[in-house]
């Protein structure tokens, strides 16, 4: 007994002074825990300061039932049931019970209220024996945060969002996506909770928490007017057309600013929302507006100019056994390049091309190169879509012995919807490709701490006498009576642009459908905005053409920016001189100067002006007016000398 005793008393030493530190940090973490404070992610704006996405706080409230004392605990329970009972509806005796209950079971952690603003919260922390605190009132407050789009679904899927499952893998589509980890995220903070039964744990106040910082907030370059016009005129023509899913994009010139972007696919039950990214995410096909492309490579190299004459014969060719054909049946005859391209004839446009370019392929892919076509725009959203442009001297199996003809007219290659942009953003603007830009600026509150300028992809993609050629021809379209695009001229503002109606699932004939689009600019003068349009699956039985589909978006858009947005934001002068209007001032300035106490002729002034000069005469007069526009007649003769409160009556017409 006596060992057995020196044995214990030895265990217990060892335990004691030996492995204390070891079971005592065993018995910390079982029962205290380090838990992550979220910060507040940044909000996102608007280049006009409208809050297009932002982190809401919402709180749980609980209560601690036993670290009261009995004597607060009985002088409050009543007053604290009845503010409860005001808040949620249920009876002030239900909450009675349900906190004796607590206390009784010496629960430290009873729901109070789940999910409420910051309001409620700050309401119910004033509720009796809460607003004693965490120590003599046993509040516990949960803070989390939630993140709200204030614009509901217009171009959500730009302005993003990032979510992490259950398994840790973590979603960032957008612009929240793309800088939330740099910008948004801000740093966490820590502090410790503790184990308190079934599974649930309380916060403890410790000396050691970590308040979390708080993200940036980050600056768009979205104009919400534009957005708003950008979206429901989208929308209109997807309902319209019957159409699966459809982007637009605008894009200042000059900047590479993305003022609108608007991205709608259809869901099962036939509505529209912001489904996925289109604009950056899906390469397609472009079809006809990358006959822009193919003439621009053509005209640099000097292998055609547009005046050349193309035979378009019956509107068929054949290469190979695969047939090109033109729209309009029995083809346009001989044209001219530049009408080619106008009425986008597929055999002018295959016809210019191969001639130039079907002993050397590998030119005219160098050129589309030299072009920055072959690259990714390398934009911080997540996903963009890769551009694919068969080359030759490439063994994996793209090229083909139609592959040139075939590119002509906009298949085989294929590019996002932004990236065609940006290559007609660049003709627009002189021949500077800038890089399509989505954020102004980083900011802590009013301090900039991180601003974004313009970025140049290429300082000059060709030369300015090709760069002024494809201008006509893009203006073309739209003002010529000949073009594709000439039912979307207006006299009232200029367009230029090119339309494009390409086939989908051409392979197979019971899934063939049609990808509709229409990319350009305004002004055609002295371009402001780039924009382009492409409307995916439109019902055959109501349309199909880039014209009809996507033509109509684009016009909308230009007209209402026009309409809602000052293109010229300053007037320089208004020192115009009319001779007529300076005469009649004249003449009107030379009749106050004289008659001060003498009744003038007013006769043939307009009555404004007749008002305005009797009342600021000398003589207090009383002036009564019959009718409207030009005075007639006068009551008081010319030259009479007026009195004091004299009434004259003027009769006008």
């Amino acid at each position: 007994m006596f060992v057995f005793g020196l044995a214990v008393v030895f265990k217990l030493l060892s335990i004691q002074f030996i492995e204390g530190d070891k079971y005592k940090a065993l018995a910390e973490k079982r029962v205290v825990k380090d838990v992550v404070i979220p910060a507040n992610r940044g909000n996102v704006y608007s280049a006009n300061g409208n809050l297009l996405a932002t982190s809401i706080p919402k709180y749980d409230i609980r209560i601690d039932a036993v670290t009261s004392s009995s004597k607060d605990f009985k002088k409050y329970l009543k007053p604290l049931a009845d503010s409860l009972a005001k808040f949620t509806g249920k009876s002030s005796g239900y909450y009675q019970r349900e906190l004796r209950k607590a206390r009784a079971n010496k629960n430290r952690y009873y729901l109070l209220a789940r999910n409420i603003g910051y309001s409620d919260y700050i309401r119910i922390r004033n509720f009796p024996l809460l607003k004693l605190g965490a120590f003599k009132g046993g509040l516990i407050v949960e803070q989390r945060t939630k993140r709200e789009h204030p614009m509901g679904g217009i171009a959500q899927r730009t302005i993003g969002y990032e979510r992490i499952d259950e398994q840790g893998n973590i979603t960032r589509p957008g612009i929240d996506g793309a800088f939330g980890i740099k910008y948004l995220r801000g740093v966490d903070g820590k502090r410790k909770k503790q184990r308190i039964g079934k599974g649930q744990w309380k916060p403890l106040s410790d000396a050691n928490e970590i308040e979390p910082k708080d993200g940036y907030d980050v600056y768009t370059t979205i104009d919400v007017n534009i957005q708003d016009i950008a979206h429901h005129a989208l929308l209109e023509q997807l309902e319209k057309y019957k159409a699966d899913h459809g982007c637009v994009v605008v894009m200042e010139t000059k900047t590479g600013e993305v003022k609108a972007i608007s991205n709608l696919g259809r869901s099962s039950k036939g509505y529209y929302y912001e489904k996925r990214n289109y604009a950056v995410w899906e390469s397609h096909e472009p079809g006809s507006t990358f006959k822009l492309m193919a003439i621009t490579a053509a005209l640099e190299d000097k292998v055609i100019d547009t005046s050349d004459v193309v035979d378009t014969g019956k509107g068929v060719l054949t290469y190979y056994g695969k047939k090109v054909r033109d729209s309009k049946y029995g083809g346009y005859g001989k044209i001219s390049v530049s009408k080619a391209f106008e009425v986008s004839s597929n055999t002018g446009i295959v016809k210019a091309i191969h001639k130039a370019y079907a002993k050397n392929p590998e030119k005219f892919v160098d050129r589309l190169y030299a072009m920055n076509l072959n690259d990714t725009l390398q934009i911080p959203i997540i996903g963009e879509g890769k551009p694919i442009i068969p080359d030759p001297r490439i063994k994996n199996g793209r090229w083909s012995g139609i592959a040139l003809q075939w590119m002509a007219y906009g298949y085989g290659v294929s590019f996002t919807p932004l990236q065609t942009l940006t290559f007609y953003n660049a003709i627009a603007n002189g021949g500077e490709m800038v890089k399509p830009r989505f954020l102004k600026e980083v900011r802590e509150f009013d301090k900039v701490i991180v601003p974004f300028e313009k970025e140049v992809i290429n300082e000059q993609i060709c030369s300015k006498e090709t760069i002024k050629k494809v201008q006509q021809l893009l203006k073309n379209v739209v003002e010529k009576e000949h073009g594709t695009g000439h039912r979307l001229y207006s006299e009232n503002f200029s367009m230029a642009g090119k339309t494009g109606t390409c086939q989908k699932d051409y392979r197979d004939k019971e899934k063939l459908n049609y990808i509709s689009s229409f990319a350009g600019y305004f002004p055609a003068e002295n371009p402001k905005y780039s924009c382009i349009v492409v409307i995916h699956e439109p019902d055959k039985s109501v349309g199909y053409y880039g014209a009809d589909v996507s033509g109509p978006v684009f016009k909308r858009i230009a007209q209402k920016i026009y309409t809602d947005t000052p293109l010229v934001d300053e007037v320089e002068t208004l020192e115009v001189k009319k001779p007529s209007v300076e005469k009649e001032y004249e003449s009107y300035y030379n009749l106050a100067q004289t008659y001060k106490t003498i009744m003038p002729n007013v006769v043939g002034l307009p009555v404004m002006d007749a008002l305005s000069l009797l009342e600021n005469m000398d003589v207090k007069l009383k002036v009564k007016l019959k009718g409207n526009g030009v005075v007639k007649e006068q009551s008081v003769s010319k030259s009479v000398k007026l009195k004091n409160n004299q009434t004259v009556v003027l009769s006008a017409s």
